[in-house]
């Protein structure tokens, strides 16, 4: 489910830098202007920290688009190409809007069932997630605008195509979103180890917002103070975790179980 240890692990220097492929890559000041003139969804925007960038920003400004400051070091390890200090990642998806949404799960008569992902980084892990939620039935996975898995081809491959039909919905601030779950009647349900309530004791038949945390740290302290309900995945082994795309799986078909066959129990063989 999550990695036990609480302590926070410093990404740019203890991870290996992350392989980009070239044609989700696009640098230069031109470049990267142009593409965000074009409309398509940013997955990243990296600018050097001692930079001016004034149409860019702007760009980026307008599009909602989050600039990363980083040293010129970094941007050296992504490209050793003329990359003029910025470098962005063009998503391989359109992003969705939250309220839109949620107002078309209910607008459909259907029950919310939605996945709130806190910094999951590893892009395979996240393929998975989506594929696994999808064949759940969850109507949209939540990232935050920084800290997430970058959404590319080796994403959609893992994802064996879910991503191509569940929404997904990039915000900027995770606590103001769950705030606006709550708000719009779904309870939130953040799933770690830090509670003796199991996942089995969570009532996930009605409006359902799941939050999964990070491989390396679980979930925030800032989200599990707004969470409505604290649930833990039993463990009866010697690994004290479980990975977080195996631990998804298993609290989304809790929640289907719940949906299906709560009010559906199956009739009892009373014999001849």
């Amino acid at each position: 489910m999550e990695n036990r240890s609480n302590s926070r692990v410093n990404t740019f220097h203890t991870k290996k830098p992350k392989q980009y492929s070239s044609d989700e890559m696009v640098f230069g000041i031109q470049s990267v202007t142009e593409i965000l003139r074009s409309g398509k969804d940013i997955d990243r925007l990296y600018l050097v920290k001692e930079g001016s960038f004034p149409e860019i920003q702007q760009l980026a400004f307008e599009r909602r688009v989050t600039i990363q400051r980083v040293p010129v070091e970094k941007l050296e390890r992504i490209t050793r190409k003329n990359h003029q200090g910025a470098i962005c990642f063009v998503s391989s998806i359109f992003y969705a809007k939250l309220s839109n949404v949620i107002v078309g799960v209910y607008e459909k008569g259907q029950v919310p069932l939605l996945l709130v992902l806190d910094r999951i980084t590893d892009v395979r892990n996240f393929g998975a997630i989506a594929r696994t939620a999808e064949c759940a039935g969850a109507q949209g996975i939540v990232i935050p605008a920084r800290g997430a898995a970058l959404i590319n081809s080796d994403a959609m491959k893992t994802s064996s195509g879910a991503l191509s039909h569940l929404p997904v919905c990039r915000e900027v601030n995770l606590e103001e979103t769950l705030k606006y779950m709550k708000e719009s009647g779904i309870k939130v349900v953040a799933c770690t180890e830090k509670t003796d309530n199991y996942l089995y004791d969570i009532d996930m038949s009605g409006p359902t917002a799941i939050v999964m945390g990070s491989e390396d740290d679980g979930i925030s302290d800032e989200l599990l103070r707004l969470a409505d309900h604290h649930a833990r995945i039993p463990l009866v082994g010697q690994v004290e975790s479980l990975n977080v795309s195996v631990a998804t799986g298993v609290v989304l078909y809790e929640a289907v179980r719940q949906r299906i066959f709560s009010d559906n129990e199956p009739p009892v063989d009373e014999g001849v």
